[in-house]
């Protein structure tokens, strides 16, 4: 299936977006002006644009710490965003949630969260919801090869396959889980997504740096979870360029093998390369997002330093819900 030219310009605008928020994040905490932990989604674009490019906003999808990506590709506000990570109390979650803890349940964002394996839970729970509704909505589970080992993670995917629950979870495999490469740490032959086959699941496999790929692997995955089939998982053979966390030196790496990705594994360029000798867009149409998104990103940058910060009294406000 072909996409149009508007469809392809905008999954090329959202990853764009994507990375200039990324790398504008990585030169103003570099500078000091953002405070706490951050941890870059630089280098996965193609897998959230094209997994989420498929979804509306009555989909939902819970993310990881490493969930700028997500939450952009979902629809999230970008200046909101930027605002909330620089604590302000104009940002999505009044500058309470940071980095780690974006949301926005008005788009189908239930959230991002610091504790590796934890999301897998929460989108099954949206995923009874959404079969209890009848309207062929889904919840995804992004998650990376590190939470394929978490035991939170198996509880969920046997849920979800007892329920026949309408959950998909997405494994990110950026070939390490912090410091530690996966070859390492997973047991069953370097296959994540063998995991979620084993507990009666259908599963997929595609190169995550091919936005194509992913689109058109997510679009096979969707069908067959939104006919009532149950749930999938998907794994995705992708990178990040950058450090676990902001101020990781990356010893962990090979010599040469950070130049390597950036060469050889980006998604962006790889979609630029692809949709430009197909004749599906030119050249000068993708460097015109290019400004407009870096625009954006100034605005938002802009914006976020003069917005303002929470008060001593705030403390005390949303630490309950008003369920009523």
């Amino acid at each position: 299936m072909q996409l149009s030219r508007d469809a392809l310009l905008q999954a090329y605008r959202q990853m764009r977006t994507i990375r200039a928020f990324e790398e504008r994040l990585h030169d103003e905490i570099m500078k000091g002006e953002i405070a706490g932990f951050t941890h870059l989604y630089c280098g996965q674009e193609a897998v959230a644009v094209g997994v989420c490019e498929h979804l509306d906003h009555e989909d939902m999808i819970v993310s990881t710490h490493r969930g700028h990506g997500h939450c952009i590709a979902k629809g999230c506000d970008v200046v909101g965003m930027m605002k909330e990570i620089w604590g302000s109390t104009e940002g999505l979650c009044n500058g309470k949630g940071g980095s780690m803890h974006i949301a926005d349940k008005d788009v189908g964002m239930l959230g991002a969260n610091g504790i590796v394996g934890a999301g897998a839970p929460i989108a099954v729970g949206a995923a009874m919801s959404a079969k209890l509704d009848g309207k062929g909505k889904v919840s995804i589970a992004f998650s990376g090869d590190g939470a394929c080992n978490q035991g939170t993670t198996f509880e969920a995917m046997n849920m979800a396959v007892v329920t026949n629950a309408p959950a998909i979870f997405v494994f990110e495999n950026n070939k390490y889980s912090e410091h530690t490469g996966f070859e390492y740490a997973v047991g069953t032959n370097n296959d994540i997504v063998s995991r979620a086959e084993a507990f009666g699941m259908k599963v997929w496999r595609a190169d995550g740096c091919d936005f194509f790929e992913v689109y058109e692997t997510m679009r096979d995955v969707l069908e067959h979870v939104r006919g009532g089939n149950g749930p999938a998982a998907v794994e995705f053979d992708t990178e990040r360029f950058y450090g676990h966390f902001e101020g990781d030196p990356q010893r962990y790496r090979g010599e040469g093998e950070l130049d390597r990705l950036w060469a050889e594994r980006d998604c962006i360029k790889i979609f630029r390369q692809r949709a430009t000798e197909a004749s599906l867009l030119k050249s000068d149409e993708l460097d015109g997002v290019d400004e407009e998104v870096l625009a954006l990103i100034d605005k938002a940058v802009d914006d976020s330093r003069a917005a303002p910060r929470p008060t001593p009294e705030d403390v005390q406000r949303d630490v309950y819900i008003d369920y009523f």
